[in-house]
């Protein structure tokens, strides 16, 4: 593995974000699509569903997701679809082409369709407990209902969110492209052979770097007043000589009443990690550091 870690420069923003920001999940357009099922939506719809990697995933694609990824074409962030990355119960990853919307967002302007990953969350077959445990607390989801639905929907728009201000604190993250009702669509961290690969699959050259660099990501995510919640060698891939953080789901706000101790786990597991690979440091000394030089609340 390559020893340039490469931290990203912070962009120059007016703050961290809103820490109170509405979370909406009202009716979409892609549900008003799915129930008017025009002559061309539905021919949309009917060659999706017959190509040969779409044709076991019904519990995936159910009307209104088909209307979302229609509405995401319309919009420009969708061109076409490529093959599945990875799949899981609560959300399945595809690559596809980028439209002039994405094209706009990721770069560069040389006329070609970028490459990006399409996330569609599961809302009818998947168990989404585990959600309540960054949900309870957190502000902008006083108003959502127990519905599935509701709960899922809302999930997929903080995920867009977090990953937005991620990238304005200068973490590398996936960019953010679009998000339709139980879809996000986001920059692909990959290459033609597949997925970046996780620094659990890979060996270190050098722990000392890397782990300053997660270090700092970790410092830039709570001074910009989010912490992970999930952060371990499996969220973290290597690309292109950049370590990147994925899966921001599940991060809170530094408002939420189990911050700390998502804080807490989330410096233990790099710690330990990064200590099996050579380079010895504990949870109490990461976490210690995160404190000691972010300052969340006066950001």
């Amino acid at each position: 593995m390559a020893e340039d870690y490469g931290l990203v420069d912070p962009e120059t923003v007016d703050g961290p974000g809103d820490e109170w920001e509405e979370i909406d999940v009202s009716d979409s357009e892609a549900e008003r699509i799915a129930r008017r099922r025009d002559r061309e939506f539905d021919e949309f719809r009917r060659r999706i569903k017959d190509a040969d990697q779409f044709k076991v995933e019904d519990s995936v694609f159910d009307e209104a997701t088909y209307g979302a990824l229609y509405k995401l074409v319309q919009t420009g962030a969708l061109a076409a679809f490529g093959g599945p990355i990875s799949t899981g119960k609560e959300a399945n990853v595809y690559t596809a082409l980028g439209g002039p919307a994405a094209r706009e967002v990721l770069g560069p302007d040389d006329g070609e369709d970028p490459e990006v990953a399409v996330k569609v969350y599961r809302i009818s077959a998947s168990d989404f407990r585990d959600m309540r445990e960054y949900l309870a607390g957190d502000p902008r989801f006083e108003d959502i209902g127990g519905r599935k639905k509701e709960v899922v929907l809302a999930w997929v728009r903080k995920e867009f969110a977090n990953l937005r201000r991620a990238r304005d604190a200068g973490v590398r993250v996936p960019t953010p492209v679009a998000v339709e009702r139980n879809v996000l669509v986001m920059e692909y961290i990959g290459t033609e052979a597949g997925r970046a690969r996780r620094l659990a699959e890979v060996r270190v050259e050098n722990p000392e770097t890397a782990y300053e660099v997660v270090r700092e990501y970790m410092r830039r995510l709570y001074d910009a007043g989010l912490v992970h919640g999930d952060l371990s060698e499996y969220n973290l891939v290597f690309h292109r000589g950049q370590i990147v953080v994925i899966d921001l789901g599940q991060a809170v706000t530094v408002h939420h009443p189990n911050a700390r101790e998502f804080l807490v786990r989330d410096c233990r597991n790099v710690a330990n990690f990064f200590s099996r690979q050579g380079y010895e440091v504990t949870g109490d000394e990461l976490l210690a550091w995160i404190e000691d030089n972010a300052d969340p609340e006066e950001s």
